[in-house]
């Protein structure tokens, strides 16, 4: 049995109105340094370069994907009776935990110091880490467990399920969240309808047919979210001067080194060591913002540039690129004015398929009970989802550079 708390933590929430928490292992967890971390890094990177009020955290995030876990399991009776308390207990770690592991400005930070979230939440959770104690104080080998739901290795695939699929708690917590907080209604849909409608079969979460409508919902929401909010070039444009920055840093190793020894608080992801957790937990966003204050100031000109664009919002300007000599044109252009190119200039493409059938991994796809007793891929269900997966791929390929 695991230790409950003597009254149940309610917390207040925009998206869910209250969560709930009642074992003390999870109330532990939220209260440990790792997961406070968590209200430094923004959910949404750059996006409030864009939408003014996208200010909410990872910390609120993780909060709400525990939220729609602990709500699958003690509403849904199919799914609450289908799992022990001890993978009850794990899954609902795994919802809160899922994101321990991230960097600062969301995924953009990860490219450009060649680190992944969810090897750090993995490390996080099994080496030596407050969350690791308190984890493994309420049971013996339960850290480890957690670690295999988030990573897909767990022998009940319904938990993985649950947390990281194309229909999960995840997903459904930071559409909602993300387009709340961007005031962006296209991102909205039915979160009830869908909890009412989940059933298990065949060790699976599957839809009733009676939902599918909602769960189209759901699929368009992701499609205009990654469009209009993930997506947005001025967000990107953001995260090309970012990366343009550390790239300035990794190469005033040979060209300034004098500002590396004068501002150190990038080492650790400017080498190609690997980067121990401590200093993973060091590095936020409050962490960057000093750092990026202090390279304004200095006397590399182009590092100090790149740092004041970042602070200033003085972001590159972006076009469409039709063709590669729109790139050449813009190229030339850019070196007569004097720009170094390897900072001032950079292309990037995004493309987007809102749902991709499963292929070979059967727990990665939603799936649809259908009235007669059948169970289809949403695909093969729903004319409108057909029509996504089987039509043309939307992409998108702008080109960024200074104005000024």
């Amino acid at each position: 049995m695991f230790k409950k708390l003597d009254e149940i933590k309610v917390l207040r929430d925009p998206i869910h109105g209250y969560i709930h928490i009642e074992y003390d292992v999870l109330w532990r967890c939220m209260n440990s340094r790792e997961f406070q971390r968590l209200r430094r890094i923004k959910q949404l990177g750059a996006s409030y370069m864009v939408y003014h009020t996208a200010e909410h955290s990872r910390f609120a995030h993780s909060l709400g994907v525990y939220e729609i876990v602990r709500r699958m399991l003690t509403e849904n009776n199919e799914i609450g009776s289908s799992i022990s308390e001890k993978d009850k207990v794990a899954v609902m770690l795994a919802g809160l935990l899922h994101d321990i592991g991230h960097g600062p400005f969301s995924h953009a930070f990860e490219s450009i110091c060649n680190m992944n979230h969810e090897e750090f939440t993995e490390r996080i959770l099994l080496e030596d880490t407050e969350v690791h104690r308190i984890i493994e104080k309420a049971h013996t080998g339960l850290s480890e467990a957690v670690a295999k739901i988030i990573n897909h290795t767990h022998p009940n695939g319904l938990l993985t399920q649950m947390i990281s699929g194309q229909f999960d708690a995840d997903r459904m917590d930071y559409l909602l969240r993300d387009a709340y907080f961007t005031g962006t209604k296209y991102g909205e849909f039915d979160l009830e309808r869908i909890l009412r409608t989940i059933r298990v079969k065949d060790g699976k979460m599957v839809v009733k047919e009676t939902g599918i409508h909602t769960i189209e919902d759901y699929i368009m929401a992701r499609y205009h979210m990654y469009w209009q909010v993930y997506y947005h070039p001025t967000a990107r444009s953001y995260e090309v001067i970012l990366a343009n920055l550390f790239k300035r840093l990794k190469d005033c190793k040979t060209e300034n080194p004098k500002l590396l020894k004068e501002i150190s608080l990038f080492d650790a992801f400017l080498s190609k060591k690997k980067i121990t957790v401590k200093d993973h937990f060091l590095m936020d966003e409050n962490t960057c913002f000093y750092g990026f204050s202090c390279i304004a100031n200095s006397d590399d000109k182009i590092a100090s540039d790149l740092a004041k664009r970042l602070l200033n919002r003085k972001l590159f300007k972006y076009q469409d690129v039709i063709d590669n000599k729109m790139i050449d044109k813009m190229r030339n252009k850019l070196t007569k004015r004097g720009y170094d190119l390897r900072y001032y200039f950079a292309t990037d493409e995004v493309k987007q398929r809102p749902y991709q059938p499963y292929k070979g991994d059967e727990l990665s796809a939603i799936w649809i009970l259908m009235n007669n007793g059948k169970i289809l891929e949403l695909s093969e269900a729903s004319n409108i989802v057909h029509s996504l997966v089987h039509g043309e791929n939307k992409n998108e390929e702008k080109m960024f550079f200074p104005i000024d």
